[in-house]
């Protein structure tokens, strides 16, 4: 009976296969929306005894197929899940090391990367990548040589779907995890995709970084360029994510590099902002646009930072007025096309007054009795009272903090110069105790 019932499964195997290989387009089409729908979550077992113990079979015929058809779209996506449901069964690894015998894995990243096809197909072929890094080190090593990494970060920041993009990210992360060999390229192309121009991609970008950092354990020097530059976006999601991730760098080598080039931010280049304000003046609403300048948003970007770290740690901060940062603070205040940047710089200017006596001495001298009350009385909102001649005080500063401390050390006895110095910029924090 057994031998019976064989037979006939065989047989309708057969019928099966033979109906698939002479059918078109549309009926394969059927085909494969009815296998989807009745083959959801099946396991490899399962599989096997819907089609005999010939599940392989029809793998390998829809697997040639899209192989052939994958450049011009034909019932992709159709293809791709039902892959999908063979790659994603339990007990069904087997399908998985078949699917990548015959360069599987080529083929899912080549779809990234064709304009003509849908954002659909191309999220379902980001699925499966996703299930072929969660099978083992050795898969993700797979990809990874097979250049995906780039390929999956380029797609990532020319996707118009953040449904897809957060789809990438997973599939990063998972790349970045378990995956030593090939650990620091996943770090590298998440930097490099700091540098696009979806707000969605930096933000998902710079999350996973956070994650990833802590694995990768030493910060690649080029993160500096990249992570200040984020602080240039419009999109508060964005650099709320990049202050994040400074915040994490402090605990790394990197940190003398970002404090500098924080502090250098506070002072955009003449021939940088000449240049786009030129730009923008020949264009209509020019009053609104000037606001919106990149550099400007980056300036008040870094001193929103710079207030954050100092508060994160008085070592910090001590590594910042000798870095001047005073003196850019001052500089940005007194910017008055940028209203936010000023707001910024006075905020976090207060907190060094309020916890350093020198600085407190030397803003003070800088602005003068009737400024500097104005000052003290309400920072977060001095710019709405602020004069042009104020803004250009403000501007204009000459106050060279470093050049003052150490001016103060050469005065004292060595046996002097540490007490006497820790004096001078001892914290005096008037808000709340040590």
């Amino acid at each position: 009976m057994s031998s019976i019932k064989e037979q006939a499964a065989i047989s309708r195997l057969i019928s099966f296969l033979q109906e698939w290989d002479s059918a078109n387009k549309f009926t394969r089409r059927r085909i494969l929306d009815n296998f989807i729908l009745t083959s959801h979550d099946k396991t490899g077992p399962e599989l096997e005894v819907e089609f005999s113990q010939g599940a392989s079979l029809f793998l390998a015929r829809i697997t040639a197929w899209l192989r052939l058809t994958y450049m011009y779209g034909t019932c992709l996506v159709q293809q791709l899940k039902s892959i999908g449901i063979f790659l994603s069964a339990a007990s069904g690894q087997r399908y998985l090391i078949e699917f990548l015998e015959v360069g599987g894995i080529l083929t899912l990243l080549e779809i990234l990367g064709l304009k003509q096809l849908k954002e659909e197909a191309k999220r379902e072929s980001i699925m499966l990548l996703q299930i072929v890094a969660s099978s083992g080190r050795s898969f993700k090593e797979l990809i990874c040589e097979s250049y995906g990494v780039r390929s999956i970060a380029e797609f990532m920041a020319t996707s118009k779907s953040e449904e897809t993009q957060e789809q990438v990210q997973i599939l990063l992360d998972n790349l970045g995890h378990g995956n030593p060999k090939y650990q620091n390229q996943v770090y590298k192309g998440l930097i490099a995709l700091l540098k696009c121009t979806s707000p969605k991609a930096q933000q998902l970008s710079l999350q996973t970084l956070r994650i990833i950092q802590t694995i990768v354990v030493k910060a690649h020097p080029s993160i500096v360029e990249s992570v200040l530059g984020v602080l240039r976006s419009v999109h508060l999601e964005v650099q709320y994510e990049a202050i994040q991730l400074i915040r994490d760098l402090m605990a790394y080598d990197l940190q003398p590099e970002l404090l500098k080039g924080l502090v250098s931010l506070l002072k955009p280049s003449r021939p940088e902002t000449a240049k786009i304000q030129a730009r923008i003046l020949e264009e209509s609403g020019a009053l609104h646009l000037i606001e919106s300048l990149p550099v400007y948003i980056q300036q008040a970007a870094a001193a929103k930072t710079i207030g954050i770290l100092a508060q994160d740690s008085i070592r910090v901060a001590e590594d910042l007025i000798y870095l001047n940062v005073v003196h850019g603070l001052m500089f940005a205040m007194g910017n008055k096309d940028h209203t936010n940047c000023q707001r910024q710089a006075s905020i976090t200017l207060e907190y060094f007054v309020k916890t350093f006596l020198l600085v407190e001495s030397k803003v003070h001298q800088a602005m003068g009795d009737k400024l500097f009350q104005l000052f003290m009385k309400d920072a977060a909102n001095l710019y709405l009272n602020l004069n042009a001649v104020q803004a250009d005080i403000l501007v204009t500063n000459i106050v060279n903090m470093p050049a003052e401390l150490i001016s103060i050390a050469n005065m004292k006895f060595p046996q002097e110069e540490q007490s006497e110095t820790e004096t001078e910029l001892q914290t005096e924090d008037r808000n709340e105790s040590p």
